[in-house]
């Protein structure tokens, strides 16, 4: 990154590329934060969640202008391709640049939001630009469970305006973004450990996927390999006695599943038929999901013969729960054109020692829809004897104010640099820490945007590096004309 402009915040974020932070577990970075802002020399601190919050008094003469607070948050989506060997508590991220757009090798590269974090950091860094107080705030475990958010507390800040760096498209203002909320249904697990005498064994494999957020891409009708497996292992149960011995399908809630795969017995006399299903199955796939996955795979090989099988009752009720759970939009606004309303993500589904766990998440711009899109979720697993089946708290939406004064500045900044163009304002369907953080300071007046982003929560996550000039200009030009 050492070419790349702007310098210090490539700079910044190179350094934080080479900082484990998963969420949940951001120690590191808290403190790598805490540092940084000594070693610049402002007043830093960090509250009881984690959050850090740098701040930087105003330049002389400028004592007076609207104080603002810039906000990023620390944790990143840790997704890997299934053939990097690669340790997120450990390893630093290995960047490339190809075309134009920032990557990593195999990995989720973690702009999102580090690159929001490097921004800011770059403004508390700057010498030269003339600008009122400023506050940096620096939120932990967003992306699990917007916890950072949830916890701060009045009085932590003082800001009037907060800029949230975490929106993915350069030349758009957000202004609203749905709620959410988790459903997490178990099973426990009981087991057969006699397999007859002329089984075989196989690995069933989906992959191939795109994946991506569960928020940002669901509108993109992307497959599934929770939904894809299940449906493999659904009629192969119907048709060929399949048995499984384990699953491994999805990881994070907030992420489409990319990939996922069961090994699982049945009779010898079946497995010529078995395979010739999978094949089928395979071209199935790629026949449905041509455009929006190109890549999909369905394939299957001979594997160890497993000790035990889940118990056949126990199978069926989880086969037919997955398939019977939604998954993808539920329904569309009625206020905005295009823009998805309410929706699901079958997240995972995983045998974790003795008990199957299936994640889902849901989003909603309407509370009530909200809770509705969660109840569906939850009955699809009542309805098959779950042993548990839980709800999340859930975190708000942000309300959209199309009157909002900094999103008048911001558009008024956006045409100083670009008469040319028009911002894009609208809300999204992906969360975002605003609504958490107005609850707390009703008083704050909000946007969120940042540079442009491709594939995040994915291994194909890239950013855009002309664009972070872009947004380097732009917060250059509304600190100059805020007043």
């Amino acid at each position: 990154m050492a070419n790349l402009e702007p310098k210090v915040i490539f700079d910044y974020f190179s350094e934080i590329c080479k900082v484990p932070r998963p969420s949940k577990k951001e120690a590191r970075m808290t403190e790598w934060l805490l540092q940084t802002g000594k070693e610049l020399g402002l007043a830093t601190k960090r509250d009881a969640a984690g959050n850090v919050l740098i701040a930087k008094p105003a330049t002389p003469g400028k004592e007076n202008v609207t104080p603002i607070i810039f906000q990023a948050h620390m944790d990143m989506v840790c997704e890997k391709n299934n053939d990097t060997v690669f340790d997120f508590e450990k390893d630093a991220i290995q960047t490339y640049v190809e075309d134009g757009w920032m990557h990593a090798k195999g990995t989720t590269l973690g702009a999102d939001d580090g690159i929001g974090i490097a921004i800011a950091l770059a403004v508390l860094a700057n010498k030269e630009i003339e600008h009122g107080p400023i506050e940096c705030l620096f939120t932990v475990d967003e992306e699990t469970g917007l916890t950072g958010a949830a916890e701060l507390q009045p009085g932590f800040m003082n800001g009037k305006m907060l800029l949230n760096l975490d929106d993915e498209d350069w030349g758009e203002f957000c202004i609203g973004c749905a709620g959410g909320i988790d459903t997490v249904a178990k099973y426990d697990c009981e087991f057969e450990k006699q397999i007859p005498a002329n089984s075989v064994a196989y690995k069933v494999m989906v992959g191939g996927l795109k994946g991506g957020h569960s928020g940002d891409d669901i509108e993109k009708n992307r497959g599934n390999a929770v939904k894809l497996l299940n449906r493999i292992l659904w009629n192969a149960y119907q048709e060929y006695d399949a048995r499984i011995a384990d699953i491994q399908a999805g990881n994070l809630r907030n992420a489409i599943a990319r990939e996922g795969w069961a090994i699982i017995t049945l009779p010898k006399e079946n497995a010529g038929d078995f395979e010739k299903y999978v094949a089928k199955m395979d071209a199935a796939f790629k026949n449905e999901l041509h455009t929006s996955d190109a890549g999909v795979f369905a394939k299957c090989e001979k594997a160890k013969m497993p000790a035990k099988v889940i118990d056949e009752m126990l199978q069926i009720d989880v086969l037919n729960a997955l398939y019977a759970c939604p998954h993808g939009i539920l329904a569309m606004s009625q206020d905005i054109p295009g823009f998805v309303e309410t929706s699901t993500n079958l997240a995972s589904v995983k045998l974790i020692d003795n008990q199957i766990v299936v994640t889902t998440s849901q989003r909603s711009s309407v509370e009530s829809r909200k809770q509705d899109a969660a109840d569906q979720v939850a009955c699809a697993f009542y309805s098959t004897a779950a042993d548990e089946v839980e709800h999340s708290d859930g975190y708000p939406g942000w309300e959209p104010n199309a009157k909002s004064e900094v999103l008048k500045l911001m558009v008024q900044a956006f045409h100083n640099l670009h008469p040319n163009e028009e911002p894009t304002v609208r809300a999204i369907h992906a969360g975002l820490e605003c609504g958490l953080i107005s609850e707390k300071y009703p008083e704050l007046d909000m946007v969120a945007f940042g540079p442009t982003l491709r594939g995040v929560h994915s291994p194909d996550e890239k950013l855009e590096i002309e664009s972070v000039k872009k947004v380097w200009d732009l917060i250059v030009e509304f600190i100059r004309i805020l007043k």
